[in-house]
């Protein structure tokens, strides 16, 4: 082979190998620049307030800082689709949810594809409802909630925060599980339900730690089950649905986040990395436990657990929302 041809062959060669190596130096470089979390919600919610306790923890693994950013509207979808539509160079990431990565994946038409346009991070926390009763209800358990419920058919009124949402959601999960019929009263937010449920206006709510276990405590409600495999560090006392008979009637809204599909295995594998270590800090633990968000084993803050939950939570959930015909409010 003559010298010019030699050469052409070995820049040909090295050219092609230019794309792989800039990818491996921008990993390594990774990052060199603040980085921007979005947040599909308001400021100030507990949802925007973990964000922010997340991303602080993250700042010591990645030695640049993470500034939030407030992108509200359209139930979330404007910023999940900022993020969708974003550079994958692992500046821009997506703090989202439950209710952004599944429920509007069935209920929206949406100009992104909750599972494809997206890297999965890391899973962050969920929090297991509970299923509250008013005082006056003459029941003291879940049996004896769903034996009341059948013997009184589209009696009772069970308050949610509107169609899709997860206080409606469970309720549908209930009715479906135990062939009970009860009516869905919407109200703007938990804790106007709340005080319906303790006046004893409506008879009963799927609800969250934070909103019913002070009223629990303080003796104006009564709950009957936590919806999840485990009971919830938060009120130890209270049974699983498993322990009460209705095993595998699960709600638990949980947090994640995801990156630009696209974005770098080595920076994906940084930002979790990062979370990791901001999950294991004692201080940031406790701060979750305060408002009772509940961490998963390490084995579950995998990029790849991420990926196969997320995918699980929508074979779960798209059916019994498309069954129950949810629509766009």
């Amino acid at each position: 082979m003559n010298l010019p041809r030699r050469r052409f062959l070995h820049l040909a060669a090295t050219a092609a190998t230019l794309p792989a190596a800039g990818r491996i130096a921008q990993a390594q470089g990774y990052p060199s620049r603040p980085i921007t979390m979005v947040v599909p919600v308001s400021a100030g919610g507990a949802m925007d307030t973990l964000a922010r306790i997340v991303a602080e923890g993250m700042r010591a693994s990645l030695g640049q800082p993470i500034i939030v950013e407030n992108v509200t509207g359209a139930a979330g979808r404007i910023g999940v689709g900022r993020v969708a539509s974003a550079s994958p160079d692992g500046y821009t990431l997506s703090y989202a949810a439950f209710a952004t990565h599944v429920i509007n994946g069935a209920v929206y038409a949406l100009p992104y594809d909750v599972v494809e346009d997206f890297e999965s991070v890391a899973l962050i926390s969920s929090t297991p409802w509970l299923i509250a009763v008013k005082n006056g209800l003459p029941v003291n358990d879940l049996k004896g909630l769903i034996a009341w419920l059948k013997a009184n058919p589209d009696k009772a009124s069970a308050g949610t925060v509107g169609a899709g949402s997860p206080s409606h959601l469970g309720g549908v999960l209930l009715q479906n599980m135990t062939g009970t019929r009860f009516q869905f009263v919407p109200y703007r937010g938990n804790a106007p339900a709340m005080q319906d449920l303790v006046g004893g206006q409506i008879d009963m709510m799927i609800v969250d730690p934070v909103t019913s276990l002070p009223q629990l405590r303080a003796g104006r409600i009564k709950v009957v089950a936590v919806m999840a495999k485990s009971r919830t560090a938060t009120a130890p006392d209270i049974p699983t649905v498993d322990e009460a008979g209705s095993p595998g009637l699960y709600i638990a809204p949980w947090q994640a986040i995801w990156a630009p599909k696209g974005t770098p295995r080595d920076i994906v594998a940084k930002l979790n990395q990062a979370v990791v270590n901001a999950l294991a800090d004692p201080a940031i633990r406790q701060k979750l436990a305060d408002q009772s968000y509940e961490i998963g084993p390490r084995e579950e803050q995998t990029p790849e657990y991420l990926r196969a939950f997320h995918k699980a939570e929508i074979e779960k959930w798209w059916p019994i929302i498309k069954a129950a015909n949810i629509k766009a409010e």
